[in-house]
């Protein structure tokens, strides 16, 4: 468990860093959107050669699965040219809070009903509290 925690402790790093670094592309260039569409040429490479290396008979269970599923797809389109165009405008800080404050509220909500399959883990009052410690904290760190 300690090696997930980790890694997601890096990806959670990599999020403002892919933020900032993507609104200031879109800015140099004068385009968020074709900023967030080298990112994902560049994504997409990368994940292909990852799902290549790794397992490609995976492409082959495509035809089964769920369609609403591929909508993941959109939303991180949308999370790329959101934060690619708002960014530069609002702050990284602010809009990576607000980024933050949306995934504690879905991510409650994904395991108290076990939305797409994952494991049930009811929002209680003690969860619900530490939610709320944690949407504070991140508040707190955005006031100057």
């Amino acid at each position: 468990m300690a090696q997930y925690a980790f890694i997601m402790l890096i990806a959670g790093f990599g999020i403002p860093i892919l933020a900032a670094m993507n609104a200031a592309l879109g800015t140099r260039i004068g385009s968020p959107a074709a900023a967030a569409t080298v990112l994902f040429v560049i994504a997409f490479v990368v994940s292909l050669c990852v799902a290549v290396i790794t397992g490609p008979q995976a492409f082959t269970r495509f035809a089964g699965t769920p369609k609403h599923l591929f909508l993941a797809g959109v939303l991180i389109a949308f999370y790329v040219l959101s934060i690619t165009f708002i960014a530069p405008h609002f702050g990284i800080g602010n809009a990576v809070f607000f980024v933050l404050l949306g995934q504690l509220l879905s991510a409650a909500a994904i395991d108290h009903f076990g939305l797409f399959g994952a494991q049930v883990s009811p929002l209680g009052l003690a969860r619900a509290g530490g939610i709320a410690l944690m949407a504070a904290g991140v508040w707190l760190t955005q006031q100057v």
